[in-house]
Formats: C-alpha cells, sequence, structure tokens
C-alpha cells in the first residue's frame, strides 16, 4: 500500500483555470502567512508527521495491520481513526512520542486518513476541537431552555446560519485556522451542530492550483493535501459559482 506523506494536490482535478478563483485568491493574499510561515507546515509538525508515518508503515509492513484505534461509524472522517502511539513506542518502532503529540502534552492529535486506500498521517488541533466542543455545550444547553430553538444569526449557506453570541449570552472565543492563522467562524446547522467556516482557507487553497474543482469534490481535500493538518470541524464543501459552498452531509 503506498504512502506519499507530502502529498501535492491532484493534478487531475486541477485543470481549467477559472478567473472568479483567482481574483478571489489575490483578495485574500494579504490575509495570509508567507508558505514558509504558515501554520500548517510548521517544521516540527513536519518533522512528527514524518517520524511517525515511517513508524506506521514500519508497523504495517510487520503486521499487515494499521495502528489505529478504533473509532465509531458516525465519527467525523476527519477525527475518525487516532493512531495508537502508545502502542507504537511500546513495540519499538517509535523511540519517543513527539512532543507536539497531546499524548506527551502537545496540542495535536495524531490521525490516519485515506486508511484503506493511500494511507496518511496527519495532525488533529486539539484546541481548535476543544474551543469548538465548548461552544457545542453552549448551544446545546441553548436548545435544552429554549424548546430546541437555534442560537442562529444570518443565513450562511443553504441550512448553515452564522451564530449569534448575543443570543447565546456569552462571548465566542476567538479561534484560529491551522492553515492560514486568520479567524474562523462559527456557525450551525439545522441540528445544531457547530462547525467552522473554512471557505476563505478553501479559496485560497483553490486559487494556488490556477484550476477549477469539480463539482462533486470535497474541497476540505485541498486543505489536507497542502497541510499536515486536518481542517476541525469542518462541513463538506462544493464548488459553485466561482466559490466554495458548504453543503449538508
Amino acid at each position: 500500500m503506498g504512502w506519499n506523506l507530502a502529498k501535492g494536490l491532484k493534478a487531475g482535478k486541477r485543470a481549467a483555470s477559472a478567473a472568479a478563483v483567482a481574483v478571489m485568491a489575490l483578495a485574500l493574499s494579504g490575509c495570509l502567512y508567507p508558505e514558509e510561515q504558515t501554520p500548517g507546515n510548521d517544521p516540527s509538525a513536519r518533522q512528527a508527521v514524518l517520524t511517525v508515518t515511517d513508524a506506521v508503515e514500519q508497523y504495517q509492513t510487520s503486521t499487515g495491520l494499521l495502528p489505529i484505534v478504533s473509532a465509531d461509524e458516525t465519527v467525523p472522517k476527519y477525527e475518525k481513526f487516532k493512531l495508537d502511539l502508545a502502542k507504537l513506542k511500546r513495540m519499538n518502532y517509535l523511540g519517543s512520542i513527539p512532543k507536539v503529540a497531546f499524548e506527551n502534552g502537545g496540542k495535536d492529535q495524531f490521525l490516519l486518513i485515506d486508511e484503506e486506500t493511500d494511507p496518511q498521517v496527519k495532525l488533529l488541533d486539539i484546541v481548535v476541537y476543544q474551543q469548538a466542543s465548548d461552544v457545542q455545550k453552549k448551544v446545546d444547553a441553548y436548545r435544552d431552555n429554549h424548546g430546541g430553538g437555534l442560537p442562529s444569526g444570518e443565513l450562511r449557506y443553504a441550512g448553515f446560519w452564522t451564530l449569534d453570541a448575543d443570543k447565546l449570552g456569552t462571548k465566542l472565543a476567538s479561534v484560529n485556522s491551522m492553515f492560514s492563522g486568520q479567524s474562523l467562524d462559527y456557525m450551525i446547522d439545522e441540528n445544531g451542530a457547530v462547525y467552522l467556516d473554512y471557505a476563505l482557507d478553501i479559496a485560497t487553497a483553490v486559487g494556488k492550483t490556477g484550476g477549477e474543482p469539480a463539482a462533486d469534490e470535497d474541497l476540505r481535500e485541498y486543505l489536507v493535501d497542502a497541510s499536515y493538518y486536518v481542517p476541525v470541524k469542518a462541513p463538506e464543501y462544493r464548488w459553485s459559482n466561482g466559490e466554495p459552498i458548504a453543503v449538508a452531509s
């Protein structure tokens, strides 16, 4: 089973240039870090992912298995398969657990994605995950106290609304993108599930390819391909009229 850690954007999906993408990317470029300073490509994250990837590959070669913790089918794609770093260390595939790992006091959870076709080691930012989870608890409490009503603000996409902090009666903690460092907006769907809006990050990532995505592409993959991180609490996105649009799963 092939491995490709620093996987580039898939060429077959990145054809035909789109003027709308270029304009959006230009507008956003001032908001992004230079490539070498982008949070998702931090050198310590890179080295940790390389080290764990090597350990996972050796483990799979020896056992025919992947060192992942079983997860329920309802767990979202980019949270699902956590790597068992303790097992890798115990079996001497890892000399030590990386400092960035949550298990060693760091802020990142090691995950495996595309486990059946092209396994890749990625990182989930626990700080961002916890911030979104804390807001989810506040939304749940609001719904309990308001007959299931939503603390919704303006309609952002079909089926997604901004979160109204005034209705919640609390200040929402600012959460920064692990890809660009810019602030992410909270959203909720019709079921009260909390998400973060990565549309600007996705538009920038798409713009850098000089192409236009297929209509049925899951645009979160652009962020995953360009970084060592997965997008925490991100809904699926599709390309429509020259921009990324969140869609219900």
